[in-house]
């Protein structure tokens, strides 16, 4: 097998254990977060130099509202921080950025600057950033079919007319590959309603390092793992060597 030709483009990454790296070392929770901020910021920059085309990170799941409200406070106030403080960075890397989740439930200030930092990273041209925030996988497939729906209802389509195809394209992915390979970090092994459609073909990576912890090496040691597996896609050993 042709190595060089197998590195995944899209990736897509589930942030995990912020919270117990605080918990193992004392410190306050918000230092865990501003951690994953700082791990973030640097498999962002690795990726660059890697190649990869599309990285999707789970920031906040449309389940994180059952959270303490103390902590979501916080972290709502640190998304907002961090999108300020991150556009030039995401401009020196030619990095664009784009939002997928339902927004009503932000903040308008929050709202404002999801908007306008989208809108000022739109034309570059490298890695395209995707933070999944207030997003659910089974959100994102009943909201496709609501579209759907109610196409139908205005006579714009059949049932005959309704396949895959026409699913994905009302998806919050659309226009984008799906992930090649999937990691999450904090050694939980389940995909936790993110990107239930996207993720179906893609390779299953689970680490124990937690993701403030998580650094190139560990990245590297994945897209390794990536290279070495064989994509089938329902086909057979043969089909594939053929």
């Amino acid at each position: 097998m042709d190595q060089s030709n197998n590195t995944p483009k899209p990736i897509a990454i589930i942030m995990d254990g912020n919270g117990r790296w605080t918990t193992q070392r004392g410190f306050s929770l918000i230092a865990g977060h501003k951690s994953g901020v700082t791990t973030l910021r640097t498999i962002v920059q690795h990726s660059v130099r890697r190649k990869i085309k599309v990285l999707t990170v789970f920031a906040f799941s449309s389940e994180n509202w059952k959270r303490p409200a103390d902590e979501v406070d916080m972290l709502m106030e640190l998304f907002v921080t961090s999108l300020r403080n991150e556009v030039a960075e995401l401009h020196k890397n030619n990095v664009a950025l784009t939002f997928i989740g339902e927004r009503t439930g932000f903040s308008k200030k929050l709202s404002n600057m999801i908007n306008s930092t989208e809108q000022d990273t739109a034309l570059n041209s490298g890695l395209q950033l995707v933070i999944a925030a207030n997003y659910g996988g089974r959100w994102d497939i009943t909201n496709a079919c609501k579209k759907i729906v109610s196409k139908a209802c205005e006579g714009e389509l059949t049932s005959s007319d309704v396949d895959e195809s026409m699913i994905t394209s009302h998806l919050s992915l659309y226009g984008l590959p799906e992930p090649d390979l999937f990691i999450r970090t904090g050694g939980e092994q389940r995909i936790s309603n993110f990107l239930l459609w996207q993720c179906a073909y893609s390779e299953l990576y689970f680490c124990d390092v937690l993701w403030p912890d998580f650094n190139e090496s560990h990245f590297d040691e994945s897209l390794q793992w990536y290279e070495g597996r064989q994509r089938r896609f329902g086909r057979t050993d043969e089909q594939i060597k053929d």
